[in-house]
């Protein structure tokens, strides 16, 4: 399912991703993701693989239920929108425990996802179990592969 995500690349931008990331490198800093100041955690990791009658959007949220998630497909753009909230209830100054590390980010987050044409958003579904959700858009039937039979004199 995910040998063609080449075909969901940005094109003539990855040498610019591949510039980023080795800047990235360059400059650590343990609050940012990369160097766009994105701090790290802010938007759930995504898997996006695609088969002969659709694609799949795996979206790595944990800790998110169904009703902590909303998604919307337009116009072949995918949009994951959330709140993490702190589940912390420590008793020092703030109210909090404090933290040595922390890698996940509480708050609102939105991501938008550009899709391949010739998908059948109506029947678009989503599923969540254990903070992963499965997004599973159809391709429109005209555009699945279809055989052809072979007649024979």
């Amino acid at each position: 399912m995910f040998g063609d995500l080449r075909r969901f690349d940005s094109g003539p931008l990855r040498g610019a991703d591949r510039f980023r990331e080795l800047l990235d490198e360059l400059f650590p800093d343990p609050g940012l993701a990369n160097i766009r100041s994105v701090p790290a955690g802010s938007y759930p990791m995504i898997n996006i693989g695609r088969t002969d009658d659709a694609v799949r959007v795996y979206v790595f949220a944990a800790g998110l239920s169904a009703d902590d998630m909303e998604i919307n497909i337009q116009d072949n753009v995918l949009t994951l929108q959330g709140r993490r909230t702190d589940e912390d209830t420590g008793t020092q100054d703030n109210g909090r425990r404090p933290y040595f590390r922390r890698e996940r980010i509480r708050g609102e987050f939105a991501r938008s996802i550009a899709l391949p044409e010739g998908l059948d958003a109506d029947r678009a579904e989503a599923r969540s179990r254990n903070g992963v959700f499965v997004i599973h858009l159809p391709k429109r039937e005209e555009l699945k592969p279809r055989r052809i039979e072979i007649q024979s004199p």
